[in-house]
């Protein structure tokens, strides 16, 4: 597991730091938590996709990039919520880490601005769930999940680049890395600390490697 961890090939370069061993063993010793939280994220990101869908109705370019995202991160909750059909867990509200919520907090009001940070939060979130994905892939000792969160990363990937694409286009690199890197520290932030007891582990429960 550390090769893994410290290994920079596993590393997101959205991310300031890597998921940390805790985070891993903790998310393997309850699989039925992170199946039943991965579901909710699904259907979130396809809400954040079509949300801003409505938020910028003239882009047509944006529309239909979104709208596509949107699809796949709703086939996506279907494969999780099929998964916890055969296994017989119910699908059931948890209580969310406050990770999503803190992100969005720093979301700036005024547009363009909104705009740009909107995306590269969305992308962010993509980026971790990617590199947690990688992680239960590789670690997780059940090999019907490994060949699920296996199956997920390509899309995943290519969730995330697809946000760095349209910051890219409308704001420019030097912009979005410089405010990038102003987020991704804050995203660690985020995930810093000790899970207080093992049933809040999450897909995005707190995490990251110390000192990375």
């Amino acid at each position: 597991m550390n090769a893994l961890l410290e290994n920079p090939v596993a590393r997101v370069r959205w991310l300031a730091a890597p998921s940390s061993r805790a985070w891993v063993e903790q998310a393997i010793t309850r699989p039925d938590l992170v199946l039943i939280d991965h579901a909710h994220c699904e259907r979130k990101a396809a809400g954040v996709a079509l949300q801003l869908m409505f938020r910028y109705p003239s882009d047509e370019e944006l529309g239909s990039l979104l709208s596509a995202l949107a699809r796949e991160e709703l086939e996506h909750f279907e494969q999780v919520l099929a998964l916890l059909q055969r296994r017989g867990i119910p699908l059931r509200p948890l209580p969310a880490p406050g990770y999503g919520a803190s992100l969005t907090a720093l979301v700036r009001k005024g547009e363009p601005q909104r705009m740009l940070d909107s995306f590269l939060v969305a992308g962010l979130i993509e980026a971790r769930s990617h590199e947690r994905m990688a992680l239960l892939a590789a670690h997780s000792p059940d090999a019907e999940l490994q060949e699920l969160y296996g199956e997920l990363l390509a899309s995943e990937a290519r969730h995330f680049g697809l946000y760095w694409v349209l910051c890219e286009q409308r704001f420019g690199r030097e912009a979005t890395t410089a405010r990038l890197e102003q987020l991704a520290q804050a995203e660690v932030e985020a995930l810093s600390g000790a899970l207080a007891e093992p049933g809040l582990v999450r897909m995005h429960s707190v995490g990251v490697a110390a000192g990375a």
